[in-house]
């Protein structure tokens, strides 16, 4: 999508700090980090959020999940991290195009607000 913010990150129209790529999955650290690991993790494929996306988005939404948890990995944060699907703007999504948020390097607690 020519004006999604988002997309615009993917094709370096916009900068960013990236993180990994492949032929799915793009990830870049957030610019308002809610914790010393903050990564946002998109499809390539552009979905408004996750009550668009439709069956044939399952497997993309999983990849997004597992790109989340090789970056934990990598960061040594897998005694506790937080993946987040903000779904529509009373859940905080600003931007629409779905993303996963990994959060972790920190003390994550429980309701998380």
């Amino acid at each position: 999508m020519p004006d999604c913010l988002f997309c615009r990150i993917m094709r370096g129209e916009v900068p960013s700090k990236k993180i990994y790529e492949d032929e799915h999955t793009f990830a870049f650290e957030d610019i308002n980090p809610q914790g010393p690991t903050h990564v946002l993790i998109i499809p390539k494929k552009h979905i408004a959020g996750l009550k668009e996306a439709t069956a044939d988005d399952t497997e993309l939404i999983g990849r997004c999940h597992l790109t989340a948890a090789r970056i934990a990995k990598e960061r040594s944060i897998e005694d506790g991290y937080r993946t987040v699907l903000n779904v529509g703007p009373r859940a905080g999504q600003s931007v629409f195009h779905l993303h996963v948020h990994l959060i972790g390097g920190r003390t994550l607690h429980w309701p998380p607000g």
